[in-house]
């Protein structure tokens, strides 16, 4: 809690000086000295009245009344860099405003296929694929790493994350990290948040070695994505198989709150802050919609329904929209922020599953996995037309656009601000 310093105002007091006069008896006062200080009197009773100074006197100057300070807003997690905006969280992610450390990557689609233990590499220019990198056993999402400069594949049951350079697309030697289901990174750069599903834990861990820090061990089960407050201090997380939402703090790595969703069944996905920081967006593949929930008071959610299997959450490059893919129904829902509501919905020709994935660099197109069909799809985010689709490998899952704008990752398939 922040607390608000208030301001004292220390008023000097003036001294009066006082007059020192000698016994009357031992000096009778003299009929001149009798009028002087009859004259002295006057001028005294004068000076004390309510009137208006008179001409040539100082004016009187009443103290202004002490005016408390506003209460400051949250100070951020210690470490994070302060927001560019703070009325849009992603106010670094405009189109084509490519970090330094980015800016000379190629730009590629990086696709987890999950039956083949595989990442296909797509080059976004020609909707072809360039590369296939073997991976771990069921390799679930592609994470950029807090600084930008390196991919995580996460290999959910190979237990470990394979790294990639994108700059060379060279995978490097894997890490050993167990149930590495999904990856986050706290907003200060500090830890690397394990996802670990069927461990049922957060795993804190060092952002670059992957050296454990910190076990938080949770009592619901399937925890799998996650999103940070605007001001860094805590993070929403999802429990796919039981239906559950919990609060976790981040500088104290503690979970602070939990509870289960108003819904029989339900399996919440993806999880989105908008724009202004005020609301987190929980898609759910079961309630076929996305729950909306106020974090800070962490208060039972609503349900707005979307479309059947809701499961990704994408932000567009002017955080006016957000892209929903329903992935049991082929199609993709898009919500308004300032409307409050569902304006359109895109349907993709011959069906689909449209799955987890990201926006372009130049917000022009939204790139997504076919998570049962073996293939991506990419979408124009003006017309919501199907620019292309994409033969992959076997249960395609989190695929990474990269690069993309913003400064630093969040993870998840690139949460970035």
């Amino acid at each position: 809690m922040a607390h608000r310093t208030q301001r004292h105002r220390t008023q000097g007091h003036r001294t009066q000086g006082h007059l020192t006069q000698r016994p009357l008896a031992r000096r009778p006062l003299t009929r001149r000295t009798r009028t002087l200080l009859a004259a002295a009197l006057l001028a005294a009773l004068a000076g004390c009245g309510s009137g208006d100074p008179g001409e040539g006197a100082a004016p009187v100057k009443k103290a202004a009344p002490a005016v408390p300070k506003p209460a400051a807003a949250p100070a951020g997690l210690p470490g994070m860099p302060p927001p560019l905006d703070p009325k849009d969280v992603y106010a670094a992610d405009r189109p084509d405003k490519l970090s330094p450390v980015v800016k000379n990557f190629p730009s590629r689609v990086y696709v987890p296929n999950t039956n083949s233990n595989t990442v296909s590499v797509i080059d976004p220019a020609t909707y072809q694929v360039v590369e296939t990198i073997p991976v771990g056993i069921q390799p679930q999402h592609v994470v950029p790493s807090w600084d930008l400069k390196t991919l995580w594949v996460n290999n959910n049951r190979g237990h470990t994350l394979t790294p990639i350079d994108p700059a060379t697309g060279v995978a490097g030697k894997p890490v050993e990290v167990h149930d590495p289901y999904n990856l986050y990174f706290t907003p200060n750069g500090k830890y690397a948040v394990v996802m670990a599903s069927l461990d049922r834990e957060l795993v804190f861990r060092d952002p670059h070695t992957m050296e454990r820090k910190k076990t938080v061990p949770v009592s619901c089960y399937g925890v799998n994505h996650a999103d940070f407050s605007a001001d860094g201090r805590y993070f929403v997380v999802s429990c796919e198989f039981s239906g559950e939402l919990l609060k976790v703090d981040t500088e104290r790595m503690e979970v602070i709150g939990q509870q289960k969703l108003p819904f029989e069944g339900a399996m919440p996905q993806d999880v989105k802050l908008s724009p202004d920081g005020r609301t987190f967006y929980i898609a759910d593949m079961m309630a076929h919609g996305m729950w909306v929930l106020d974090g800070a008071k962490f208060t039972t959610p609503t349900l707005l329904p979307t479309g059947k299997g809701a499961h990704g959450l994408y932000i567009s490059r002017d955080s006016r929209e957000m892209y929903v893919p329903n992935r049991g129904e082929g199609s993709i829902s898009v919500f308004d922020f300032e409307k409050d509501r569902l304006t359109k919905k895109w349907w993709l020709p011959d069906g689909g599953s449209p799955d987890m994935g990201g926006v372009s660099a130049d917000g022009k197109v939204l790139w997504l996995s076919g998570r049962y069909d073996s293939e991506v799809y990419a979408i124009d985010t003006t017309t919501g037309k199907q620019l292309a689709r994409i033969p992959v490998g076997g249960g395609p899952h989190g695929l990474a656009v990269y690069p993309q704008p913003g400064r630093y990752s969040l993870g998840h398939t690139g949460v970035f601000r």
